[in-house]
Order: structure tokens, then sequence, then C-alpha cells
């Protein structure tokens, strides 16, 4: 299997490349952390069958998919002290995990091929009425990729959580989305999650 460098460098397509970086950065992720490994599979399936269920062209679609398994990227720069806290952190622990964001975006800004995810990364944790981080971009002005990792990650959290601490059943997950429709989550992408889980 050819390293990232030797496939770009041997001309190898984007498609090729990307693939091998999403490899190497979840590998990194799993020897990081078992459980988050599998919530990135989890929401990167999740977050096709919104996009697809909203009927965006294919490319999007694998846009979305590359960004959603990649949206965590960024726990690599958070202690697994803090990561085992979670939902109780400190303010202080609470200021260095949503930082996972940036970070994660930072980590894959000066990588060409990967321009068109990183937004997505970036603002994934951002709500639709203005409340999220790290910039506090509201509605629209959040980006559609960003969007339906967001519902995607929040229902793969209730369901399959890190932590035993606030296991969902799908029924209360679905109603947790539902009653956060329009405040945390774009209702449409609410509406074509719920369709697409039957």
């Amino acid at each position: 299997m050819l390293t990232l460098m030797q496939a770009v460098e041997n001309g190898a397509n984007t498609a090729e490349a990307l693939q091998e970086l999403v490899t190497i950065l979840m590998r990194l992720i799993e020897l990081k952390n078992p459980k988050l490994f599998l919530h990135s599979q989890q929401v990167a399936n999740y977050a096709v069958s919104i996009a697809a269920k909203m009927r965006l062209p294919r490319d999007e679609i694998e846009r979305i998919r590359v960004a959603a398994i990649l949206h965590d990227i960024g726990h690599l720069t958070v202690p697994n002290s803090v990561l085992v806290k979670l939902p109780y952190l400190s303010t202080r622990e609470q200021s260095v995990y949503k930082n996972h964001c940036n970070a994660g975006s930072f980590m894959l800004e000066n990588i060409p091929i990967c321009q068109e995810i990183v937004p997505y990364i970036r603002y994934h944790h951002e709500r639709w009425d203005g409340q999220g981080y790290p910039k506090r971009l509201k509605g629209v002005n959040i980006p559609l990729g960003a969007r339906v990792i967001a519902v995607a990650n929040h229902y793969d959290r209730f369901i399959n959580p890190c932590t035993q601490h606030w296991v969902k059943t799908k029924k209360e997950a679905v109603r947790e989305l539902n009653n956060h429709s329009g405040t945390a989550f774009d209702p449409d992408v609410v509406r074509a999650f719920v369709d697409s889980l039957g």
C-alpha cells in the first residue's frame, strides 16, 4: 500500500489520495479511542442517509461522508482524561473539548484535497439558532454539510454513546431531534433524517 505522500507524488487521483488520508487518520482515532472510531463510522453512515434523502448530488454526498468520518479528528488533541468525563466537564475542560472543531480543521486546512470538507468539520457543532460553537453561525450561514453532520452526530451520541451516562432508545433519540428542530438543528435536515429512519 502506498503512503499518502507517495500516492500524491505518483499522480494518484484525488479520490485515492483522500481515501488514503482517511485511512491513516482513522487508524489514529482507533488507536486513541475505539469507541470514537466506531462513532465516526456511524455518523458517516447516518450523514450519507440524510444527504441521500435530501437528494443532494453524488459528489456532495461523498464530501459529506468524508467530512462525517473525520468530524471528530480534532479529538486527537483532547486528553483522554477529558473525553472520559463527557458530558460532565468543568469549565476549563469544556473549553479544551470545544476546541476540537478548530483543531480538526487546522489539521486538514493546508492539505489541498481537504479544502472542501474543512468547513463541515469546523462547524459541525454550530446550532441553527446561533448558539453553537466555534463561530456562533446561524441558520443557512452554517454549511449544509455541517448541518447534516450535526444531526447525525447528535443522534449517534444518544443511540451509541461513548459513555453510558445518557444512552437513549431510538424513539427517545428521534423525539430529542424533533424537540431541537429549529433551535439546535436545521428542520429540513431533521425531517430528512427521521424519514430515512423509517
